[in-house]
């Protein structure tokens, strides 16, 4: 369940700074509103990775914490996203160019590295392993 959640979330922050780019290029208002949204619903399923990741580690108390990299790169990527979501209410240009953009590029990247911290370590997230 978290590495669904967790794959909505990161795609959210990727396309956003996208729309971000393409609103600087454009200036067409829709361009910002699509990032507005992918913004918030990155954000909404990256809370409920994180509540699922918390759920899984509670109840497979033998796995460990071993992917705590993962989980703080994805409170960091989730904190940027959030100050961005800050950031994109301002109208029009300014709501993105240049902190909205570089807060997009800063939040993917943090999302990517928290999926990459994950995959470095995948045996701790099956939980114990029974003979």
């Amino acid at each position: 369940m978290h590495l669904s959640l967790l794959a909505v979330s990161v795609v959210c922050f990727l396309e956003a700074a996208v729309t971000d780019a393409t609103y600087a290029v454009s200036e067409y208002l829709m361009w910002l509103h699509f990032s507005q949204w992918l913004i918030a619903v990155g954000i909404a399923f990256g809370l409920l990775a994180g509540l699922a990741l918390v759920v899984h580690r509670l109840s497979n108390r033998g796995a460990g914490w071993a992917g705590g990299g993962h989980a703080g790169l994805l409170v960091i990527a989730l904190v940027v996203e959030v100050v961005n979501a800050f950031v994109h209410t301002a109208d029009g240009w300014t709501a993105v160019v240049p902190a909205g953009i570089a807060l997009s590029i800063v939040g993917a990247i943090v999302a990517l590295a928290s999926v990459a911290a994950l995959w470095r370590s995948p045996a701790t997230w099956a939980g114990p392993v029974r003979a």
